[in-house]
Parts: structure tokens; C-alpha cells; sequence
């Protein structure tokens, strides 16, 4: 069985002897050959050149024994195509051009319709690596959810609060679902491109859906993922990775994606026995453990797999992404634990 096959049928939820293994960030700063491709580039640059993001992207397939690729990009390149570009602060964080301040701000967005030709350079990444990993990776796209976007888009950036776009839902819900129809409609567009490009997967990150009140998830962040997965072909992988959000899974697991993605506080098994036998889960070792040592790498992967015992749809992913302090022998570790597993 290839490591696409391997993916895929977790994907399924079909049985297999081990799950397949990838890790969110797995192409970033904890690889020597990374740092030193970036010491010779800017991020947007490598972003925007297919044979850099490519290169980026193939990285860590070279050093481990990985199941899937996932692109080498940015969520906020939807922002950038629609007009309100992105940069990263010295101190840390993301810092968007300006900040929508009103109706007028969201009218002056480009069409969604402009985002595939601006964006053309994605899907010609994505052409790249399908010819380079054929039939024996999996190739995973990905975007942010139209929620997690427009909080950056509202806040001008990176926030601790989220005091902005909380009062624009609260305060100005039509204003807030024009931003949110426009963002959707792109976001479409943007995955229908990528999957035409070869993704074999999707994964949606709805990295800040925890931050708004528990009974206003659906409105400002599910009903509009669930539009999003409808309009793309039927029974294609989506995997939804929604941080913070473990009250709603039950609700997310009838929002149309094949595989729930869930973070590190949660019990990867008991979230496994409460989904519908049509959904698989991703996850979840704590992204810190990378920072430790071997031993403990290897002990909490085991532990994870034990609680998967004989249960299938399972895909080994960490609970976030791998941080910049990772260790090159946790990964070795991680990896060489996953992939002689038999369950």
C-alpha cells in the first residue's frame, strides 16, 4: 500500500495496520534546510514561486517517512487576492495592510471571482508536486475558514482580544455576513482550483472558531464552512480543523467533512467514539512534546495508538503545528514509532 492509498483510505474510515502520518507545519523553521532556504528569501517571495514553494513543500518528505505533502502557503492569500495584503511584524504576529473599517471597506474587495487567476501560482505549485509525488504521497491543499479570515481582516492583524470583529457580529451582523458571503465565495473558487490542480485532500483551519461564545459557532463560523464543503465535488476529503471548538464536534461532523482534526485537550478516542462512523478523526499529540526528548516522544505516541486500538479512520497529526523548537530526533522519533505501529 502506497502512503497515498494509506491516507486516502483512513480517509474512508477503512481498517488499516497503522494510521497514516503527517504534521501540520511540517515544512517550516525546526529543518536546517528550510532556514537556510529562507535565509535567501522572504516568506511571501517562497510563497509565490511554485519551484521554491515546492521545494519548501517536499522538505521534510526527503528527511521522514511522512504519508502526505501539504502545500507550502499562507491562509491569508485570500486577503492578499482580494485586496488587503498581509506582512509579518518584527515582534511577532501578522500585520494586514490596513483593517476593513466598514460596509465600504468590504465593497471595495475585489470580486470573488478574481481569486483563481490571482492566485494561479497555488495551483501551479500544486501541479508541481503532483508530478513530483505521482501516486505515492497524498497532496493535501488547504485554506482558512471565512471566519478566521475575517477576524485578521477586522482586527488589521494578529490580536489578543478579538474585541473588533466580535462587535462587528454582535453589533452589525449584515456587515459582517457581507464580508463573510464574500470570503466564502472566494474560498470556493480558491478550492475548486486546487483540487483541479491535484489535491487529494482539503484541510479548512478554522484556527480561531474558539474564541467566539459557544452558541454563536454556527453562525459565525460553521454555517459558512458547511457552504463551503456543499459546493465542492461530493465525497471529496475535507478535513476541518477548528482549534478550541471540542463542544461543537458533534455538530461539525454533520457539517459534510470527511475527517474531524481536533487539538491537544481533547481525548482523541473518546471523540472518536462519539462521531458517526463516516467521519475520521486527525490528531492529536501535543505539538510540545517535539520539544523534549525521544523517549517521551515515543512513550505519548504509543499511548495516543493504544487508545486507537482497533479503531479505524485514524490519521497521526499533532494537536497544532509544530513549533520552531522542535528537535530533529522527537521527529525521527514520532515517525519511526508511527510507522511501526501494528494495530
Amino acid at each position: 500500500m502506497t502512503s497515498r492509498e494509506r491516507f486516502l483510505a483512513a480517509c474512508r474510515n477503512e481498517p488499516l495496520e497503522r494510521p497514516p502520518l503527517w504534521v501540520m507545519r511540517q515544512a517550516g523553521r525546526y529543518l536546517p534546510e528550510y532556514r537556510a532556504l529562507k535565509a535567501q528569501s522572504s516568506f511571501l517571495h517562497m510563497v509565490r514561486t511554485p519551484e521554491i514553494a515546492t521545494e519548501v513543500t517536499l522538505q521534510p518528505l526527503r528527511r521522514f517517512a511522512l504519508d502526505a505533502a501539504i502545500l507550502f502557503s499562507d491562509i491569508l492569500v485570500i486577503p492578499e487576492a482580494l485586496g488587503q495584503g498581509y506582512s509579518f511584524r518584527d515582534a511577532g504576529g501578522i500585520a494586514m495592510d490596513r483593517r476593513l473599517e466598514g460596509r465600504a471597506d468590504i465593497e471595495n474587495l475585489a470580486p470573488a471571482a478574481a481569486v483563481p487567476e490571482r492566485l494561479d501560482y497555488v495551483a501551479a505549485t500544486l501541479r508541481l508536486l503532483r508530478r513530483e509525488l505521482g501516486d505515492r504521497h497524498a497532496l493535501l491543499g488547504f485554506g482558512g475558514s471565512p471566519w478566521t479570515l475575517a477576524t485578521y481582516m477586522v482586527e488589521g492583524g494578529s490580536t489578543d482580544d478579538f474585541e473588533r470583529i466580535k462587535e462587528l457580529f454582535y453589533a452589525d451582523r449584515g456587515t459582517f455576513e457581507a464580508l463573510l458571503e464574500r470570503l466564502t465565495e472566494a474560498l470556493i473558487l480558491y478550492f475548486r482550483m486546487q483540487i483541479a490542480a491535484g489535491a487529494d485532500a482539503i484541510q479548512i483551519f478554522d484556527s480561531w472558531g474558539g474564541i467566539i461564545a459557544g452558541p454563536d459557532y454556527e453562525a459565525a463560523s460553521l454555517r459558512w464552512i458547511r457552504r463551503i464543503i456543499a459546493a465542492l465535488p461530493a465525497e471529496f476529503p475535507v478535513i476541518l480543523y477548528a482549534k478550541g471548538t471540542a463542544p461543537h464536534v458533534t455538530d461539525q461532523a454533520f457539517a459534510g467533512a470527511r475527517v474531524l482534526s481536533v487539538d491537544w485537550t481533547c481525548d482523541l478516542a473518546a471523540v472518536r467514539r462519539a462521531l458517526p462512523g463516516n467521519v475520521a478523526v486527525q490528531g492529536n499529540l501535543d505539538p510540545v512534546l517535539l520539544n523534549t526528548t525521544p523517549g517521551i516522544v515515543a512513550r505519548e505516541a504509543t499511548r495516543l495508538l493504544e487508545s486507537m486500538r482497533g479503531r479505524a479512520g485514524h490519521i497521526f497529526n499533532l494537536g497544532h503545528g509544530i513549533t520552531p523548537r522542535a528537535r530533529i530526533e522527537c521527529m525521527e522519533a514520532l515517525v519511526a514509532t508511527i510507522t511501526g505501529w501494528r494495530g
